[in-house]
């Protein structure tokens, strides 16, 4: 079985589960992160497999997540930035794709929403 091959059903509930994960990640940035994380790789994956038109984005959307994920999480594990941390207040940029792909996720679900296409594969 190719990965193409998976039945829409299945690639529907991992889109809409997706979905969920994503937005109850939205509740704790920082804790909710790994939700957020996990969600955009599924989301990438899944409209990929769709051949959806907006798959690129969602791509993009996700390397920007998991950079901005894995930058904040490197940074509280050494004591944050600025102030006692020792670490310049710059470094805080290296988190900026985070909320930038956060941004960018959440327009193409009011673009989805306001299209109705929740999903379906492309021909």
């Amino acid at each position: 079985m190719k990965l193409r091959d998976i039945p829409e059903k299945w690639l529907r509930i991992a889109f809409i589960s997706a979905i969920v994960l994503f937005l109850l990640g939205t509740l704790d940035p920082m804790e909710g992160s790994i939700l957020i994380a996990a969600s955009s790789i599924i989301l990438a994956i899944t409209t990929y497999l769709f051949n959806d038109p907006q798959h690129p984005y969602f791509r993009v959307a996700a390397v920007l997540i998991l950079f901005g994920f894995l930058s904040l999480w490197i940074l509280s594990s050494m004591g944050g930035f600025g102030g006692d941390s020792g670490n310049p207040y710059w470094w805080g940029l290296f988190i900026l794709p985070y909320p930038l792909g956060w941004i960018l996720t959440l327009f193409l679900f009011l673009i989805r929403l306001f299209k109705g296409s929740w999903g379906g594969r492309s021909q």
